[in-house]
């Protein structure tokens, strides 16, 4: 090998631990998140924070956010942008650095904010501004929208994102031991490892093979969707242009799949430790991969951000340490089940408050309650319980009164997103009074913790198998509401019919047409809510809480960040793993 100085490059401060993520969501008022992704980012952050961990985490500013979702009276999703007072939020860093852009400079500076742990232990996350004077118009909103504009804007926003970080990180004085990319969109920081590996080099060079290697151990990645439009791709001759020189003839060719590059072949192919986010993620990963070692971390939700004030003023009373270590959960059976129904019903009572004073609309604590909330998309199947709509009437009339809540956001640019949050408002009015359907408009973290904490009944029907993990039914188990779920992603893992909740059809199925096994697949979340759901909470509500004890104690104890973030620790970040 030919390195003047090999280990130069992986000298490195303590354990600290790079993480980038171009969304990251930690509070709702900080609106640099558009869901799943992002939010998972920011528990992972504080049970970081939490565990005392070494950790520096890089994302854009995002400066206007992702949208504030408004719905006419149309029932149409409208988007509008308006700026968060990030001045005021954030320290401004006194750093600049360069990164080059279709051959011109692009400025990027950058702002810190802090997050403290349960012991005072700070986690630093750095946001990249490129909205300065300095810079071409064009690159000034670089970190102004969360995915906005076209393949282009996305390209550029994570060259800033992988190679500005970097760039950043070094000038801000770190030097981690690992970088963990956290999905596709941040693996150009690879570009610039490799660029401060090469500046070591004699004139001789160094084989990639031997680059490649340096490289992965410095690199883990987590893959998070099995949806191939998630996996980012830009044409060989966009990447050229934009990055130049940047990029090396080797990288181009190696990372290039169907004449396209591909994020995720980048970080696959540099990364030492690769993982899905679910058992059943990484089933279906192997297959979208299937020369890559991938193994599965499954995700998790930070506990002490999840559980409404009512259930954790139960939790507080009964079950010791569970802020510090979420595992005491299991020893909710010591919860009196009369306890846990009452702070439920308070929780409960909550959701209805903010229903009424945001729609105009009463609902009543004693009618049974199912909550969905997800991205609004095709595959999420939001539409399934209403593909009887004379079934599900039949189960409200004669079983038990059943109220709906939804809610969730359309990406600007899915027109089929938008029309399927359309088409359950109209529904709303077509099914009163015998069902009653709300639609909470602009779900966020603070409307999430509401509907998680407040509704009797988690619901969840994606297309198998597209869920990758999922993590609201987390978050409504550590509130003690059960989910009624397809057994993909966490669910396969966390379902004990009956016990924790139900699940809807069978994880594995052969039909391969689709309205047979939407057909399938409602008939048995109709059988479920008929002759098993609903009678059970209206006729033996102690058993109906039972098995919310059952969600806290198994999977709410399992099912947390900080679980998740010890598995990364002697995996993902271990200091001799393989790919």
């Amino acid at each position: 090998m030919a390195l003047r100085n090999t280990r130069q490059l992986l000298t490195v401060k303590k354990n600290q631990i790079a993480y980038f993520s171009m969304e990251i969501g930690f509070r709702s008022d900080i609106p640099t998140y558009s869901g799943g992704l992002g939010v998972l980012a920011g528990d992972t952050l504080k049970s970081f924070a939490d565990l005392g961990i070494d950790v520096v985490a890089v994302t854009l500013l995002n400066e206007k956010g992702y949208f504030k979702q408004n719905i006419d009276e149309w029932g149409y999703q409208r988007e509008e942008y308006t700026s968060w007072p990030f001045e005021k939020e954030l320290e401004k860093l006194d750093v600049t650095i360069n990164v080059f852009i279709e051959g011109r400079i692009v400025k990027v500076s950058a702002w810190r904010y802090n997050l403290v742990g349960v012991k005072g232990k700070k986690v630093s996350i750095i946001f990249l501004d490129t909205n300065l004077e300095d810079n071409h118009d064009d690159d000034r909103g670089l970190t102004s929208h969360l995915y906005g504009g076209d393949n282009l804007y996305r390209l550029r926003q994570e060259i800033v994102l992988g190679i500005g970080g970097i760039k950043i990180l070094r000038e801000l004085g770190y030097n981690p031991r690992k970088y963990h990319m956290n999905e596709g969109h941040a693996a150009f920081l690879i570009l610039e490892l490799y660029r401060e590996l090469h500046s070591l080099s004699d004139e001789k060079g160094v084989y990639e093979d031997e680059k490649k290697r340096i490289l992965q151990e410095l690199c883990s990645f987590t893959t998070h969707t099995p949806v191939a439009a998630g996996h980012d791709v830009f044409p060989n001759e966009m990447i050229e242009k934009q990055l130049g020189s940047v990029m090396p003839k080797y990288i181009l060719d190696l990372v290039t799949r169907d004449g396209k590059f591909n994020m995720t072949l980048l970080a696959l192919n540099y990364s030492s430790y690769v993982n899905a986010v679910a058992r059943k993620h990484q089933e279906v990963s192997k297959r979208m991969f299937p020369e890559f070692h991938i193994h599965y971390i499954t995700n998790g939700v930070h506990s002490t951000t999840w559980v409404s004030d009512r259930i954790a003023a139960v939790f507080d009373k009964h079950i010791i340490d569970w802020r510090v270590n979420p595992l005491e959960l299991r020893n909710s059976y010591k919860i009196p089940l009369e306890e846990l129904q009452s702070a439920h019903q308070k929780a409960k009572q909550d959701l209805f408050d903010y229903i009424k004073e945001t729609q105009g609309v009463e609902f009543d604590t004693n009618i049974f309650t199912i909550g969905f909330a997800r991205r609004a998309t095709g595959y999420k199947r939001a539409e399934l319980l209403f593909r009887n709509i004379d079934w599900l009437k039949h189960i409200s009339r004669t079983v038990g009164k059943i109220q709906l809540v939804f809610a969730g956001k359309a990406h600007p640019h899915d027109d089929n997103g938008k029309h399927i949050i359309q088409h359950i408002i109209n529904l709303s009015k077509e099914l009163s009074p015998t069902v009653d359907i709300v639609f909470l408009e602009n779900y966020n973290m603070d409307v999430s913790l509401k509907m998680v904490s407040g509704v009797d009944l988690w619901l969840n029907t994606p297309k198998r198998p597209l869920e990758a993990s999922g993590t609201s039914g987390m978050k409504a188990t550590h509130n003690g509401v059960p989910s009624l779920s397809i057994p993909d992603g966490w669910w396969v893992e966390g379902l004990i019919e009956g016990v924790t909740g139900w699940g809807i059809g069978q994880e594995i199925i052969t039909e391969h047409d689709d309205n047979k096994i939407d057909e399938m697949d409602a008939n048995d979340l109709y059988e479920k809510l008929e002759k098993q759901i609903v009678p059970l909470y209206y006729n033996d509500p102690m058993a109906y809480v039972t098995v919310m004890r059952n969600a806290i104690a198994i999977n709410a104890a399992y099912f947390n960040t900080h679980r998740m973030v010890n598995q990364y620790l002697v995996g993902a970040y271990a200091r001799n793993n393989k790919v």
